[in-house]
């Protein structure tokens, strides 16, 4: 595996998003999006309880030194898109993403994204492969789960709680993935926070976002997102561009005091034998929050390696 590291210093991220907003419709539903530059296209996709917002301090510098189109979604249900009353699942969120790429017509696509947007971005990616050149993941999972073997001691509990019954308490109610998840595992000013506040304000608006702990595909349930997390392993057995991964110190997903999510992360490369590991420092779950110019850094390097390649 390989690892290499890029120093770059962070700074105080901006809270600003002086972007004009745009919205196109996917199946029924308006989608909101960001993009700057032109050229061929550079699609982020966020997590959650993120949204577009997430890239704010990221889009811009490297349309600016790539000579890239960089767009920026929101997922449905997040950010500025729309927040229907609906059930929830991986598959809307697939279609969605797929949906987006097709409407925009987006051609030789390079993905960055972290968290749920690596594993829904990676699936529609293996479904249209002849639309992609290259992917840049951090801090996301690309594997069917087990209690046991990937969930650090301190996730376990908070996760059980959120897909049990009363996780409607904890993620609609009290939302704790933006008051508590976010600041916990993210040096996050109070202005930036509010913003992910305000785009989920009350317990309607917040039905995606807890539904996203449920969907997760932990020991065969539920069954459909099992399913989709098998479909995409065969699927990325079948692409053959380059792939690049952020690995932060410690991190959260794959991170360093979690022996096991190490493994996950081996066994990846084994299945994705063209994926380049890379060390990205210091950082725990929401890179682009914590270090902007460290992730504008190292995707211009992988853009510069990919042009040097062709």
């Amino acid at each position: 595996m390989s690892h290499t590291s890029l120093s770059v210093q962070s700074i105080s991220p901006s809270a600003t998003f002086d972007f004009q907003s745009q919205y196109t419709e996917i199946n029924g539903h308006k989608i909101h999006y960001i993009e700057v530059g032109q050229g061929e296209p550079i699609l982020f996709v966020h997590g959650n309880p993120t949204s577009s917002y997430a890239y704010r301090n990221v889009i811009k510098a490297v349309a600016e030194q790539s000579n890239k189109r960089c767009i920026a979604l929101d997922l449905l249900g997040f950010g500025r898109s729309d927040k229907p009353n609906i059930t929830y699942s991986l598959k809307v969120h697939t279609d969605i993403i797929q949906g987006f790429i097709e409407q925009l017509d987006l051609q030789s696509v390079i993905l960055v994204a972290e968290d749920w947007g690596g594993f829904l971005g990676s699936y529609v990616m293996t479904q249209q492969p002849d639309r992609f050149e290259s992917a840049i993941l951090m801090e996301t999972f690309l594997w069917a789960m087990e209690w046991e073997k990937d969930f650090d001691p301190r996730f376990k509990l908070p996760f059980k709680l959120m897909r049990s019954p009363l996780g409607f308490l904890f993620t609609r109610v009290f939302n704790i993935m933006v008051n508590k998840l976010i600041p916990e595992h993210c040096p996050i000013s109070d202005e930036s926070l509010q913003y992910y506040k305000d785009s989920l304000p009350d317990f309607a608006s917040r039905k995606a976002m807890g539904a996203f702990p449920n969907l997760l595909p932990i020991n065969g349930h539920p069954k459909n997102s099992w399913g989709m997390a098998q479909e995409l392993q065969a699927g990325l057995k079948k692409i053959d561009f380059p792939v690049l991964w952020l690995k932060s110190d410690p991190g959260v997903v794959v991170s360093n005091v979690n022996p096991c999510g190490m493994e996950r992360l081996e066994e990846l490369q084994s299945i994705l034998p063209q994926m380049i590991v890379k060390d990205f420092g210091p950082g725990y779950h929401f890179l682009t929050e914590e270090n902007p110019e460290k992730v504008v850094a190292f995707i211009n390097e992988w853009i510069t390696l990919l042009k040097h390649e062709q």
